[in-house]
C-alpha cells in the first residue's frame, strides 16, 4: 500500500522577486552555524561564486543589511547575520511550519489518510 503526502513551499518575495526560501535560508543558516561564507559554501557543497551571488542578489533587494562582517586580521574574519535577518528568518520559519501545518490539516479532511491501495 502506497501512501500520498502534501507538501508545500513557502518563500518570500520583495517586488515580486524572490528573496528567501527553503535554498537560501538553509544557505543563512550555515553562514551563522560557521562564521564565515566560506565555510558555509563548502558546508552546504557549494562553489564560493554561486554562494556570493545569491548573497549580492538578496542585500541588493533587502530593506536592511543582511550580514555583519568582520575583514580578517590577527583574529581572522567573521561573517554573521545582523539581528534584523536573524529575526526575519525565525518569523520566515514560524510562517513555513504553520502553513505546512493547516496543509497537512487540509490534506486529511480530504483524504484521510492519504493511503493509496492499488488492488482495490
Amino acid at each position: 500500500m502506497s501512501q500520498l503526502r502534501i507538501r508545500s513551499k513557502v518563500w518570500l518575495e520583495i517586488d515580486g522577486q524572490s528573496f528567501l526560501g527553503g535554498g537560501r535560508y538553509r544557505l543563512l543558516s550555515a553562514i551563522q552555524r560557521n562564521g564565515s561564507i566560506n565555510a558555509a559554501a563548502r558546508d552546504l557543497g557549494m562553489s564560493y561564486r554561486k554562494v556570493w551571488s545569491q548573497l549580492q542578489a538578496m542585500e541588493e533587494a533587502a530593506p536592511f543589511p543582511l550580514l555583519e562582517r568582520r575583514i580578517g586580521g590577527k583574529d581572522g574574519g567573521a561573517t554573521h547575520l545582523t539581528p534584523e535577518m536573524l529575526k526575519l528568518m525565525k518569523q520566515f520559519e514560524e510562517v513555513r511550519c504553520k502553513v505546512n501545518a493547516a496543509a497537512d490539516r487540509c490534506f486529511f479532511e480530504c483524504l484521510g489518510e492519504g493511503k493509496i491501495d492499488a488492488d482495490s
